[in-house]
């Protein structure tokens, strides 16, 4: 948890506050949680993958760490506990009858751990690409997973994942992929019934009004980022849970068709 003595000057004043970690700041507390704000605030500072957030009183935070994996809607959820070496990338969890998915990899905390147990463990551990891999290896040894990645963004420790994939793929008819190249050459989407999981290959603006992905963070190829997202109008789904960045629902497939058009028009 932050120190009080690395706060940032910017910091409203109160209780909560986000410290200096050696790099620049690059976020504050604009405003003070409600006190119906105060347990996600407490699961942002349990969670956060960097440990910059902390409170100048304590505070029990027990029920906040055990809140995650957080159910987001249907049988997905939002397993929180990002890792800093991905770059503190979201991981979802999908919870099936024929096993479990966990959509990139968080941190392996033995609180998170326990309760993806609970919940019936992992069966395949899709990586999106070879940015968000994290504990992959400890999640392997702890559930006996199948690993799953492109075969363009194996390097180092996933070139012993289970299953290593060309081009798109389906695990199961509820469990298709499709690769994206653009952010890295071997980046993979994942659709899920109405659910597209998309790693760092597109997201939200800020406003969630739009879609949108960074040329700024394309690692091997702009053109075929932008093709990789047209590609995916020819599919049906109404949300998007990227691994960066804000989360996007459409009103029906149209209109996300739309939405994904639009992005790289």
């Amino acid at each position: 948890m932050a120190r009080e003595a690395d706060a940032i000057a910017a910091n409203a004043r109160g209780d909560f506050l986000f410290a200096r970690d050696g790099r620049a700041a690059q976020s504050f507390v604009a405003a003070q949680p409600t006190p119906a704000g105060a347990h996600r605030a407490l699961m942002a500072l349990v969670t956060c993958p960097t440990s910059s957030i902390g409170t100048r009183t304590k505070h029990d935070a027990r029920a906040a760490a055990r809140a995650f994996p957080e159910p987001l809607f249907g049988d997905v959820a939002f397993c929180g506990y990002a890792s800093e070496a991905s770059y503190g990338a979201a991981s979802y969890l999908i919870r099936r009858p024929t096993g479990n998915v966990l959509v990139d990899s968080p941190r392996f905390a033995a609180i998170l751990v326990e309760r993806i147990a609970v919940l019936g463990g992992v069966r395949y551990l899709v990586l999106t690409h070879q940015d968000d891999v994290a504990d992959h290896a400890k999640f392997r040894a702890r559930f006996g997973c199948e690993r799953v990645i492109h075969r363009a963004d194996v390097h180092g420790g996933t070139r012993d994942c289970e299953r290593i994939i060309d081009g798109d793929a389906e695990l199961a008819p509820d469990l298709r992929l499709i690769h994206v190249p653009g952010h890295t050459r071997g980046s993979i989407a994942l659709l899920h019934g109405d659910v597209l999981f998309t790693g760092d290959h597109l997201w939200a603006t800020d406003d969630q009004t739009a879609l949108e992905a960074g040329r700024d963070v394309c690692w091997y190829s702009w053109p075929e980022q932008r093709a990789s997202i047209a590609k995916l109008a020819a599919y049906s789904f109404t949300r998007v849970l990227p691994g960066h960045g804000r989360r996007f629902t459409a009103p029906d497939a149209e209109a996300m068709r739309a939405a994904v058009l639009r992005a790289v028009a």
